[in-house]
């Protein structure tokens, strides 16, 4: 990136690249979820649902590792280099996938990736939303996060082409992409964050990069080092409470999407669905997701995110009590659609929300630190469905189970506050450390 120009540019550049990291985090997170048939399939493995699920919780608790570590990672690197140590990474353990000897080995491989993974949306979402029109924020977080449901198509669709006549192993191979062709795209037109450029004390280079993208003067947003983002900041009022609601409201739509998605193919191929039918299931619950998704956020910047989340999680719990009743394919194919709406359109508004809500300096460690406890709803998901399959109940119950997680989803959303942040509590919580003796 050349920092000496200030030759006007397309702030559009940002969001596009974070949008194809976060399809190919998708990717990675959604191929597991095709391929669990072919996988139980496998008989030099000899796996079963409950360690099927098990090992499809190891890539979200890499997520949580590589969470926990992202904010003191992007302190360190910056937001354009941690999103490219974050592709590298789980890059190349997708395509260690691709050669595991044993169900063990490919465990750890897909833990090791979701370390990658854990730091890569959180960083994607915070620089996509400081590079868009204050306006435009919802709609263009909701766009970067709907790259996911994106990956979740292309790896269905693949799925429909390789699994039969190749097995599993290649799908896995497809995640090599993003380290031979997206890295080097990255390090060569994505620029760096103006925030942590100002916060580093760069701001000759701050400056440069804000008249090129079009943004503020980072001079008036940036106060003394004491003011720079902190994780204890989120321990003072008002951010503890609001941060509490938002975790738990995200725990619960991370563990609706990821259960749901995980098991969603060999649910419908227990149903008496053949494999490419029960794949093309998982594809129209993504496509659900990125309409709702663009749908919702459209609806967020006018009547506020939290009105169409509540919203999301009541049209999730309508479309699983429909899916649980066994209609006629047409309504079955409808229902779950609106259920990726339910699922991870909701989840994009709340991380959107999240992200406009808290102030710039707390913005990137705010959507850490909620995203680190949200990780814990995706280990729980893909497991809690294992054991439901497992249990060789009636394919109804398969839905039953995250009927009641969305319903306390509800309840936690209303909770929310109905506006941002005003500035003058911004103020007062910068006020606080002042006033109150330091802690460690």
């Amino acid at each position: 990136m050349t920092q000496n120009s200030t030759r006007q540019r397309s702030g559009a550049i940002v969001p596009v690249i974070c949008c194809i990291a976060v399809i190919f985090d998708g990717y990675d997170l959604s191929v597991f979820a095709t391929t669990i048939p072919s996988l139980l399939d496998y008989e030099p493995w000899n796996l079963d649902a409950a360690r099927t699920g098990l090992i499809a919780s190891y890539a979200f608790m890499g997520m949580l590792v590589g969470t926990l570590i992202c904010g003191f990672a992007t302190d360190l690197l910056g937001r354009r280099k941690m999103l490219m140590a974050s592709m590298s990474w789980f890059s190349i353990f997708m395509g260690a996938c691709t050669i595991a000897p044993t169900a063990e080995l490919f465990g750890l491989f897909r833990f090791l990736s979701g370390v990658g993974l854990g730091g890569l949306l959180p960083t994607a979402l915070a620089l996509s939303v400081e590079f868009a029109p204050r306006n435009r924020r919802n709609l263009v977080s909701a766009l970067v996060s709907s790259g996911f449901s994106v990956g979740t198509i292309i790896a269905a669709l693949l799925g429909l082409v390789i699994l039969e006549p190749f097995g599993f192993r290649p799908m896995y191979a497809v995640g090599l992409l993003p380290l031979i062709v997206l890295v080097p795209l990255t390090y060569l037109v994505l620029p760096e964050s103006v925030q942590f450029l100002a916060s580093k004390g760069r701001m000759d280079e701050a400056r440069t990069v804000a008249r090129q993208y079009g943004l503020a003067d980072p001079s008036a947003q940036v106060g003394s080092p004491e003011q720079h983002s902190r994780l204890r900041d989120l321990f003072r009022r008002p951010l503890i409470t609001v941060a509490i609601v938002f975790a738990g409201a995200t725990f619960i739509g991370q563990l609706f999407i990821y259960g749901l998605s995980t098991w969603l193919p060999q649910i419908m191929r227990s149903a008496g669905y053949p494999l490419g039918s029960a794949l093309s299931f998982l594809a129209t619950m993504s496509v659900g997701a990125i309409i709702g998704a663009a749908t919702m956020s459209w609806f967020a910047d006018r009547i506020g995110p939290r009105t169409v989340a509540l919203c999301g999680f009541g049209i999730g719990t309508v479309a699983l009590i429909t899916m649980s009743m066994g209609p006629p394919t047409a309504i079955l194919y409808l229902a779950v659609a609106l259920a990726g709406v339910g699922a991870n359109g909701t989840a994009v508004i709340l991380n959107g929300f999240i992200a406009t809500w808290f102030p710039a300096a707390n913005r990137a460690t705010a959507l850490g630190t909620i995203m680190t406890v949200a990780r814990l709803g995706g280990i729980c998901g893909p497991i809690l469905g294992g054991y439901i399959i497992a249990a060789d109940l009636s394919t109804s119950w398969s839905f039953y189970v995250f009927v009641v997680p969305a319903i306390i989803g509800i309840a936690l959303v209303s909770l929310l506050p109905r506006k941002h942040l005003d500035g003058r509590l911004i103020g007062t919580l910068r006020q606080q450390p002042a006033r109150e003796p330091a802690k460690v």
